[in-house]
């Protein structure tokens, strides 16, 4: 494939919160280049695989060719040759933690890796926004929220979803950072979503107005929130 390594990270948004508004959604499978991609859900994250599967399938039918991964009900079959058959694999929200102890366990880790190598656009949001990064804020532990380190580490630093969309996330992350439990972090708004060409940020895209990714930082003892500059898709 001759596109690069793209992994589009969401804050919140996208099928699952705003079925009317398929901007973002649109955005990952215009990166693609082709026409009609196929692309392949991973609802591990979530605790109700059918209902999730209940809106994606609406939302990817008619402009992709759209398939899933459960791999709480495997059937034996070899399952990296058809996750590297595809354009796009996008990963749905829910326990970041527990997601990634299940793709450790069946060797999904390594093939997303691999996946990213060849050039297949990887996406998703809130935990599937979070999992490529080397850490991030969680809710996984309890609504309080805490620091994940061990992420798939496939993108530098720390991520953080639904940074205006849930009242604890903005001052927690702050909180995080300060204690150094957190380093440098990516955090989006809920519409919000940055975009990576191999391990570079490419751009900072939003499905409503608004809507904005930030680069939150300690700089001189001090946490700095930055807004970056967020394009609003047509």
């Amino acid at each position: 494939m001759t596109r690069p390594p793209t992994i589009v990270a969401m804050g919140g948004g996208g099928f699952s919160q705003q079925p009317d508004d398929p901007r973002l959604d649109d955005y990952v499978l215009a990166a693609t280049g082709v026409d009609r991609p196929r692309v392949c859900f991973l609802p591990t994250a979530a605790s109700n695989v059918d209902r999730y599967l209940a809106t994606f399938y609406p939302a990817f039918a008619a402009k992709a060719i759209a398939s899933h991964l459960d791999l709480f009900m495997r059937s034996g079959r070899d399952i990296r040759t058809p996750l590297l058959e595809q354009d796009v694999i996008y990963v749905g929200g829910g326990s970041t933690a527990n997601m990634l102890a299940i793709w450790r366990l069946h060797g999904v880790d390594g093939i997303l890796r691999e996946a990213w190598e060849r050039g297949i656009v990887l996406a998703g949001v809130s935990a599937g926004g979070l999992c490529w990064f080397e850490q991030g804020s969680t809710d996984s532990f309890g609504p309080d929220l805490a620091a994940l380190d061990g992420l798939l580490g496939i993108l530098p630093g720390s991520f953080c979803p639904h940074y205006d969309g849930e009242a604890l996330r903005r001052p927690r992350l702050h909180q995080l950072i300060a204690a150094g439990e957190l380093g440098s972090t990516y955090a989006c708004d809920d519409g919000a979503a940055v975009v990576f060409h191999g391990r570079e940020l490419h751009e900072a895209i939003a499905e409503r107005d608004g809507a904005t990714a930030y680069r939150v930082e300690l700089v001189d003892g001090a946490v700095r929130e930055t807004p970056i500059p967020t394009r609003l898709l047509p």
